[in-house]
């Protein structure tokens, strides 16, 4: 079987919530990274084989298949399909596990795997509000209530529940939360994010570029600190989590460039990183968010290594007990997790976070002249992709 590397990999900064990506329809933004992807790789547009996008969301202006129209939307050939992926938060690695597998079967050379999310335009939750509102009823259905009593599929009572059977008090989520930002804001000012970042216009009502470019996450609270964070209320009454330890509400885009040996040679340029594992794992959709610890162990036995062979970590910081409990479970060194700060600093574009962290991990990997990465995160239903690389 063929190998799959990734040649290209970008990501926009991240935008708050009503901030300053909020004027930009999501297939748009999804297609500014494409058609990056392309320029950097030096691809020709129509060499691209399929176009895989993550969205969580995909209602309103990200419904009606937003990977085509993210196509549609970009440089790229008419005749360049595109198709959607929704595995919750997990949607866009997903995306980069799918076009490996295209190319690793020899079906495909070259495929662009992405991910978008306007959480400013397409509301956290749209999906699931539509159906209530015309009469519906929820999204959870009888046999599932059946099977697990009291199910909500709520994230926050999951991540309480974390924090609880960890014994994470208040003061270590905040702690961790005040770190993250920290180590976002010292990324930035040493320049770390400059090479994984995509400039882009900022733009106004009308969709027009205002001539002011978007270049840092505006997420990071450089002013953060343990007596402000200590003063927010808890989200859920009586527990520990708040806004300042749970990841921000986002827009963003991000992709990376998949290709094969013939694609490599078709390019003509040298790979960032190889595909070493790629594997997802269900567990308990109850606490839902603990996925990525057995998953991550799971993952290592079959790639025949060890926690410590893993030089760089990327776990998604939805809320500050994953991170935590995924070292306290598995033994990863603190030190080697999300070291440029995690989606609590720099926000958690849903279906575009998968990618993110992928490119982030490339590039800090590069920087560092490390070997091995490892990519994880917890998704809704309790799921958990893992992604682990090797750079070249």
């Amino acid at each position: 079987m063929a190998e799959a590397y990734i040649v290209s990999a970008i990501r926009t900064a991240g935008g708050r919530k009503g901030g300053r990506l909020s004027n930009w329809h999501p297939a748009d933004l999804a297609a500014e990274v494409i058609d990056a992807l392309v320029a950097r790789s030096g691809a020709a547009p129509d060499s691209i084989d399929d176009v895989v996008l993550g969205c969580v969301g995909q209602v309103g202006e990200q419904a009606f298949n937003i990977a085509r129209n993210a196509v549609l939307a970009s440089s790229l050939p008419e005749s360049v399909p595109g198709t959607s992926v929704d595995r919750q938060c997990g949607s866009s690695q997903q995306a980069i596990h799918f076009a490996a597998q295209a190319v690793m079967s020899g079906t495909m050379d070259c495929v662009i795997a992405a991910g978008v999310e306007s959480m400013s335009r397409v509301p956290m939750g749209m999906a699931d509000w539509l159906p209530r509102k015309n009469g519906y009823g929820s999204y959870i259905s009888p046999n599932i209530r059946r099977r697990y009593p009291g199910i909500i599929f709520n994230q926050f009572e999951g991540a309480e529940m974390i924090a609880r059977k960890y014994g994470f008090s208040r003061e270590m989520l905040d702690a961790y939360a005040l770190r993250s930002h920290q180590r976002a804001a010292e990324a930035e000012d040493k320049g770390h994010f400059t090479d994984e970042i995509l400039p882009v216009a900022l733009r106004n009502e009308a969709f027009e570029p205002t001539g002011e470019m978007h270049l840092h996450d505006e997420g990071i609270r450089r002013t953060a600190s343990a007596e402000g964070l200590a003063g927010l209320a808890p989200l859920v009454e009586g527990g520990v989590l708040t806004a300042g330890n749970a990841s921000q509400m986002c827009d963003g885009a991000a992709g990376v460039m998949v290709v094969n040996e013939a694609g490599l040679k078709r390019l003509g340029v040298a790979p960032l990183a190889r595909i070493v594992h790629m594997s997802v794992t269900g567990a308990d959709p109850v606490v839902m968010l603990e996925a990525p610890i057995p998953a991550t162990k799971r993952a290592l036995g079959l790639a025949g290594l060890s926690i410590d062979d893993i030089d760089l970590f990327e776990v998604n910081e939805a809320f500050a007990p994953i991170p935590l409990a995924f070292q306290a479970a598995t033994g990863a060194d603190p030190a080697r997790v999300n070291v440029r700060g995690g989606a609590i600093a720099l926000g958690h574009p849903l279906g575009g976070s998968g990618a993110k962290l992928m490119t982030t991990l490339i590039h800090a990997l590069g920087k560092r002249k490390a070997r091995y990465g490892l990519q994880t995160m917890c998704e809704g239903g309790g799921l958990a992709n893992v992604t682990i690389i090797e750079r070249l």
